[in-house]
């Protein structure tokens, strides 16, 4: 009788670790999921405003044209991803447009001038900084969780589960290399 105790008391305790492990694993996956949706609000914030700014600066900048649909290109990219390493490489896709239109704008002294032109240029610097906060949280969640799925013992209760490390956001290649325009 106290053996059959004991074993079931066994059972249970190893029962309850495992259960905690999988129920950390799942707030965390949760966390990291609702920090990338975090990210992805400044994304959709960034997206909102360059129409805006790109058909403020259309008028004057026609000979663009090549900036201006590279990124419609990369916004209808980033519609049509799916996975937040999709999403992330179609967003390195934007910046790198944007950065060219930034340095375009920087060539033409009247719009700088122009009220609308200045407005939005400042939200959109405001986002920007929103989606490198956010982007550092993201990496921090997935670090915390890729720490609890690659360490003893949790790294047995991930597997047993499922639960695998989850990608950080990263860079796009070439991203720390100024666009480079000649008009």
């Amino acid at each position: 009788m106290k053996k059959t105790l004991l074993v079931l008391g066994v059972v249970v305790a190893v029962g309850l670790f495992i259960a905690s492990y999988y129920n950390g694993f799942v707030r965390a996956n949760e966390g990291v999921d609702a920090q990338w949706a975090q990210v992805e609000t400044q994304y959709q914030r960034r997206f909102d405003l360059i129409p805006n700014l790109v058909n403020s600066v259309k008028g004057v900048m026609e000979q663009e044209q090549e900036v201006f649909s590279s990124i419609a290109e990369a916004r209808t990219r980033y519609a049509g991803a799916v996975s937040p390493d999709e999403k992330a490489a179609a967003a390195g896709q934007v910046e790198s447009a944007l950065g060219r239109l930034l340095v375009i704008m920087e060539n033409y002294p009247q719009l700088r001038s122009v009220e609308t032109v200045q407005g939005l240029m400042a939200e959109l610097a405001g986002t920007e900084n929103r989606i490198s906060v956010e982007r550092g949280r993201y990496n921090e969640t997935v670090r915390d969780f890729n720490v609890m799925v690659k360490t003893f013992p949790g790294s047995l209760a991930a597997s047993l589960f499922g639960f695998e490390a989850r990608t950080m956001f990263e860079a796009a290649e070439g991203a720390a290399k100024a666009p480079n325009v000649e008009l």
